[in-house]
């Protein structure tokens, strides 16, 4: 089958992939049973059979030694837990975003140091997009098609990492050979040259984190939120004394607005805003955009240079985390 046949049939994302010919779907499964189904995706409810997510491995342009992840984090999304149904057809520009940690990732590639967000790096790219390509040609969630996101996201091409361990101060977010999947927006920068103490830079993250428009605090039972720290900033922060539980109770207590700005627009008066938030109708009241401070995950990525970025979630998924 010619490629252009793969874009004309909605097969592909865009781009140009590899033909998935059945020498290297084998070569992808490794032995594995094809037939083995783990789960039905969401929302057309197909069923995500191991030949399925080899066949589109090999599109991504994974090499084999990827495919343990990209299994991992597909069992990831199906847990109910993640509700996938929704990150598939919101109108929010939510991807999943894929962290990983262990030896194996770094093994295989997987980078997590500069720029780790950005091209460069084959199994981050490949891996992102091996998972994209699966909720698109077995989800069937396109974009205007049960896919409803307003916009979009370039996240939505390609969202995957590798936690930079050795440069955090708190050790992984995840011990062992581990992905963590996480719905969450594009990473939003927070640009900090000057802070020289934990709190100056942390007061930055938090204001960085809420916003009128944020999607973070519409949904106040079930939203989390995602601090990614660079090095240098991580290095500073811990210099100070502060674990990582110190780390997401400062988040948790200074990612806030009053209630008098929340009243202004964004999300407020929803149908589904919880109950509780209408306990009290004190416009100082600084409210918490996440439930607890366990809601606020902690992880260390990127190179040298004074940034830092936090990942607004969808608010109706939280993350789940499965074995390699």
């Amino acid at each position: 089958m010619l490629l252009g046949e793969f874009t004309e049939r909605a097969w592909s994302d865009g781009l140009p992939i590899v033909p998935p010919t059945e020498p290297r779907v084998a070569a992808m499964l490794g032995g594995r049973d094809g037939a083995k189904s783990l789960g039905a995706m969401p929302p057309l409810w197909r069923q995500a059979t191991l030949e399925k997510l080899a066949v589109n491995a090999v599109m991504a342009g994974c090499e084999p030694e990827a495919f343990p992840i990209v299994q991992a984090a597909v069992e990831a999304m199906l847990d109910p837990t993640f509700n996938l149904y929704g990150v598939q057809a919101t109108t929010h520009p939510v991807a999943p975003l894929l962290v990983v940690n262990g030896p194996y990732g770094r093994r295989i590639g997987l980078h997590g140091g500069s720029g780790c967000f950005g091209p460069g790096f084959r199994a981050n790219a490949t891996i992102g997009r091996a998972v994209r390509l699966i909720l698109l040609n077995v989800g069937g969630a396109w974009p205007g098609r049960y896919d409803m996101a307003t916009q979009g996201s370039p996240a939505k091409f390609s969202y995957c990492i590798a936690e930079h361990e050795e440069a955090s101060p708190w050790g992984p977010l995840r011990d062992g050979d581990t992905v963590t999947v996480y719905g969450g927006e594009a990473p939003h920068n927070v640009n900090d040259h000057v802070s020289t103490t934990a709190s100056g830079i942390l007061t930055n993250v938090a204001d960085t984190a809420v916003s009128l428009g944020s999607n973070v605090g519409w949904y106040f039972s079930q939203a989390q939120l995602m601090v990614v720290l660079g090095p240098e900033h991580a290095r500073t922060i811990a210099g100070d004394g502060f674990t990582r539980a110190d780390v997401q109770r400062f988040v948790y207590e200074n990612a806030r607005q009053p209630l008098s700005l929340m009243r202004l627009g964004g999300m407020w008066g929803m149908q589904d805003w919880p109950g509780w938030m209408n306990a009290t109708s004190d416009p100082d009241a600084r409210l918490p955009r996440v439930p607890s401070p366990e809601d606020v995950f902690v992880v260390v990525a990127g190179g040298s240079g004074k940034h830092s970025a936090v990942v607004p979630n969808c608010t109706f998924s939280r993350a789940v985390s499965r074995d390699i």
